[in-house]
């Protein structure tokens, strides 16, 4: 029978340290995230379908991602999504995963996997703008990797966070839930040493002159061209990662937005592949990495996950 991946045995199988390696091995070995197929987006009456589909030497798979934005008013999930994964040789149905908790964990490991060589050994101060599956997903991520000293969650409206959750991915860093706007957000960017950008915002979330020149931001919130979580300000002083510079320059509003009002050339658009094998270096000033998701990701993290499920 085909085995069932839900989100406790991906969870169990493959932590937060261990999705970064898969990516980071992946890239290493030779993964060109340029090769890959483009999301398509189908239009739905109450949103759209996602299809994000990918191939290795061992498998193909696909992920399927319903995404409703009006089921927060029905205390629903935003995206609800589910991974197929066929043996590469007979195209035979290998395993099927809970995707959201794929995305939930493969997003944040693309996320580090990115930056990695910029960031310390800790302890970090952390801001995160979002409290839902990316952010609570990031703070796990980041604390798998280096300490932090202290996260700051910045939302909308705090008394609908799960601060359980957060205090879980924090462990023991004391963790503070600030309203968006609050006075004391500006004193926390200008110590952050990463800010995570995981929202549904469509402009920027602040003024990033607040940020110090050492901070390392990443930005993952939207795939939309139209839609930003940064400021131009940020892409003009920082070295920008991207997964793919293709995929940035279709998908990505943050680059997208920045080059159309100059803050921004597409040549200065550092794939996340040549940090990963070491052959681009990340300069001075801060690091922003855009992401929108790509299907070689969910495939490389589905495929560890079946390796140890299996084993």
């Amino acid at each position: 029978m085909m085995p069932f991946f839900d989100a406790g045995a991906i969870a169990r199988l493959l932590p937060p340290a261990d999705a970064v390696a898969a990516i980071e091995t992946a890239l290493r070995g030779g993964l060109d995230p340029a090769a890959g197929a483009a999301r398509t987006s189908v239009p739905l009456p109450a949103g759209e379908l996602l299809l994000m589909p990918a191939w290795s030497a061992s498998h193909a798979g696909v992920k399927l991602a319903a995404v409703a934005p009006g089921n927060a008013a029905l205390g629903l999930p935003r995206i609800s999504a589910v991974y197929v994964l066929f043996d590469g040789a007979t195209l035979q149905p290998a395993a099927l995963l809970d995707g959201a908790a794929l995305t939930a964990l493969r997003t944040p490991a693309v996320s580090i996997a990115a930056v990695r060589p910029a960031l310390g050994p800790g302890p970090l101060r952390i801001v995160v703008f979002g409290a839902g599956p990316q952010g609570i997903g990031h703070i796990a991520t980041l604390a798998a990797v280096a300490p932090p000293a202290a996260v700051d969650v910045v939302v909308r409206s705090p008394a609908a966070v799960d601060r359980p959750a957060l205090a879980a991915a924090a462990g023991p860093a004391p963790v503070r839930v600030l309203a968006a706007g609050s006075a004391e957000l500006p004193d926390a960017l200008a110590a952050a040493d990463v800010v995570v950008c995981a929202t549904t915002a469509r402009t920027p979330l602040f003024d990033s002159t607040s940020l110090p020149d050492h901070a390392i931001v990443l930005a993952v919130g939207s795939h939309e061209p139209a839609a930003r979580e940064v400021d131009a300000a940020l892409c003009r002083r920082a070295t920008v990662v991207v997964e793919d510079v293709t995929t940035a320059l279709r998908e990505c509003g943050d680059v997208i937005l920045a080059i159309e009002e100059g803050a921004l050339t597409p040549g200065r658009l550092v794939p996340m592949r040549d940090v990963a094998r070491r052959t681009a270096t990340l300069g001075r000033g801060p690091v922003l990495f855009k992401g929108s998701g790509m299907a070689w990701q969910d495939l490389v993290v589905a495929e560890a996950v079946l390796a140890r499920g299996t084993a």
